[in-house]
């Protein structure tokens, strides 16, 4: 069988599809038509002699041979972009194309404090963003659709390799007129699990939110109002005097609309209340050199704010 008419372009429309489930969306995905993308799936399922998907007018399907050749083509596009990744290892220092993820309850909040000084350190980078939740972040960047994820949580069951970067404290934010607005020490046993706003379920936050306050104590379900899709909704919520919740210090420091409608108190307790930010990625990613580079570029952007605490520096 020859292989000269088998392009990666192909295996990236066969992963898409695979991915989305969706002829449309995949081609969307992969910035071309419908047509053009249907056209060359099936020509190399007429190449195989076999359906990669199974078709029905409202649903796609990877049929059981399929399922062999999507995991193949991932295999085969992931070693393709470590090509590149070693090509791009021996030129100048986080130049090109890096796509980093970043957790939605963080990006907002770090990335106006860094891009422009990156940009101005690294001016060849073009910079690609993903934002969204953690486990999906981690797992793109298993496959190979990112180089490296700002995440924060213990990986398990992982190859991937981290690399902490900073802490962030979380800060009790309540409304203006609650009664803890005026307490000067705060501790978790003062919140109380009825007012307590949470995430929505995916949100690494909201375990760590769990984990320090007596929320678990009114048994958490599916469809409990007192739960929010985004930080910003969350902290409207406050605002509108609805109940209270925890904050990541980055988010109180950029996100300062509601500053007269919501007051935030420093939590005192035995540990520390907060979370680790670190960079994910694989281990045998080819430019572990910028990623460290990239860490030690957050690092100098937020070190003059204060509002985070830095490990000791170690060299890149």
């Amino acid at each position: 069988m020859n292989v000269s008419g088998l392009s990666l372009r192909d295996l990236e429309y066969v992963v898409a599809v695979a991915e989305n489930l969706h002829f449309g969306r995949a081609a969307l995905s992969c910035s071309v038509s419908q047509p053009t993308l249907s056209a060359q799936i099936r020509k190399l399922e007429d190449w195989l002699g076999f359906d990669i998907f199974e078709r029905a007018p409202r649903q796609v399907l990877v049929t059981e041979r399929g399922q062999h050749v999507v995991a193949q083509a991932r295999i085969i596009l992931g070693e393709s972009r470590r090509l590149l990744e070693l090509a791009q290892a021996g030129g100048e220092p986080l130049s090109g194309t890096f796509r980093l993820g970043v957790i939605s309850t963080l990006g907002p909040y770090l990335l106006p404090l860094l891009l422009k000084p990156l940009r101005e350190a690294y001016p060849k980078l073009r910079l690609l963003l993903t934002e969204g939740l953690t486990w999906p972040l981690l797992t793109q960047l298993e496959q190979g659709q990112l180089d490296a994820v700002l995440a924060s949580g213990a990986v398990k069951e992982s190859d991937l390799t981290e690399l902490p970067v900073f802490f962030e404290e979380f800060v009790l934010a309540v409304p203006r007129d609650h009664a803890l607005a005026t307490v000067e020490s705060v501790s978790a046993a003062d919140i109380k699990a009825e007012e307590l706003i949470l995430l929505n379920e995916g949100h690494c936050l909201r375990d760590q939110m769990l984990h320090v306050c007596p929320a678990r104590e009114r048994g958490v379900r599916p469809g409990d109002p007192l739960q929010a899709s985004g930080l910003e909704t969350l902290r409207q919520m406050v605002g509108a005097g609805i109940g209270c919740s925890l904050l990541p210090r980055l988010s109180v420091a950029v996100g300062a609309l509601l500053d007269d409608m919501v007051a935030y108190r420093r939590l005192q307790a035995d540990v520390e209340p907060g979370r680790t930010l670190s960079l994910f990625h694989r281990q045998s990613f080819g430019r572990i050199r910028d990623v460290r580079l990239l860490r030690e570029a957050i690092r100098s952007a937020l070190e003059p704010t204060g509002l985070v605490r830095l490990p000791a520096r170690t060299g890149v």
